[in-house]
C-alpha cells in the first residue's frame, strides 16, 4: 500500500509519461493483463488509456489491472490510468 507523499512522487515522476497500453471495446481480458504485469516488471511505472469505445467503467478496468497484477493505481485522471509496481529485478524508482 502507498502512502500519499509515495503516491506524489509516483504522480510527478508519470507526469511526462506517454500512456503505452489502450483498452478499447474489448476491455480487459487475460493476454492482456499478462502484458501489463511484463510491462511493469521491466518499467515500473507506466500510464494506460482508456478508450472511449471502452464498455467497462474506468474504476473497474483500474480494479482489474490492480488484481491481475497485484500493482497499486496511483492515480486516475480523465481516461488515463497511472500504474505501479515494484520490479523483482531491475528496481529503478526508490519511493520517499
Amino acid at each position: 500500500m502507498l502512502t500519499g507523499k509515495q503516491k506524489r512522487f509516483l504522480r510527478s515522476k508519470a507526469h511526462h509519461l506517454d500512456p503505452i497500453f489502450q483498452v478499447g471495446k474489448g476491455g480487459v481480458n487475460e493476454n492482456m493483463i499478462k502484458q501489463i504485469a511484463d510491462a511493469l516488471e521491466a518499467r515500473e511505472l507506466f500510464k494506460v488509456s482508456i478508450l472511449q469505445n471502452c464498455e467497462e467503467d474506468k474504476t473497474e478496468v483500474a480494479e482489474a489491472f490492480a488484481k491481475g497484477t497485484g500493482a497499486e493505481v496511483v492515480q486516475i485522471i480523465g481516461n488515463t490510468l497511472v500504474l505501479y509496481k515494484e520490479s523483482v529485478e531491475k528496481k529503478t524508482i526508490q519511493l520517499p
